[in-house]
């Protein structure tokens, strides 16, 4: 048995790419557009990771009311630096949900409200400001 992919369902595609491409880092592997059915699949993977754990973007063309995203749980994702990562989607624009305080975790939310887990890799790093000030943020 291998692990494939993740499925999340958006809204917005030019949105969740740009969050998942451009501002969390991730690279497009493939696009499907299925005309007959009305959507478009795009798989995504982490740099240098393509076809081992992806995430599958689908997005119907029919709008559709999807809720708040909670009940998914979150994806994971491990980063070389939390403390630069969080700058790097902060200066962004996205909202750190929950401050990486312990130097290790933190949390964010993509345009579809699709929590993000965010872990240090190794242990964790020591406690920076302002990331140890910071309260969070709605819900993550």
């Amino acid at each position: 048995m291998k692990y494939l992919h993740t499925m999340v369902r958006v809204t917005d595609i030019e949105a969740s790419l740009d969050f998942y491409c451009n501002k969390l880092g991730l690279v497009e592997v493939r696009r499907k557009e299925v005309p007959q059915g009305r959507y478009t699949l795009v798989f995504l993977a982490a740099p240098g990771q393509e076809g081992l754990a992806e995430v599958e973007l689908t997005y119907n063309w029919d709008p559709e009311a999807y809720g708040e995203g909670r009940n998914f749980g979150h994806l994971a994702f491990e980063v070389d630096d939390i403390y630069a990562t969080c700058r790097k989607l902060q200066d962004g624009g996205v909202t750190i949900n929950r401050p990486p305080r312990d130097g290790r975790m933190a949390f964010v939310r993509s345009p579809d409200n699709i929590s993000i887990e965010l872990l240090q890799k190794g242990d964790a790093l020591p406690p920076q400001e302002p990331w140890t000030s910071l309260p969070n943020i709605g819900k993550w």
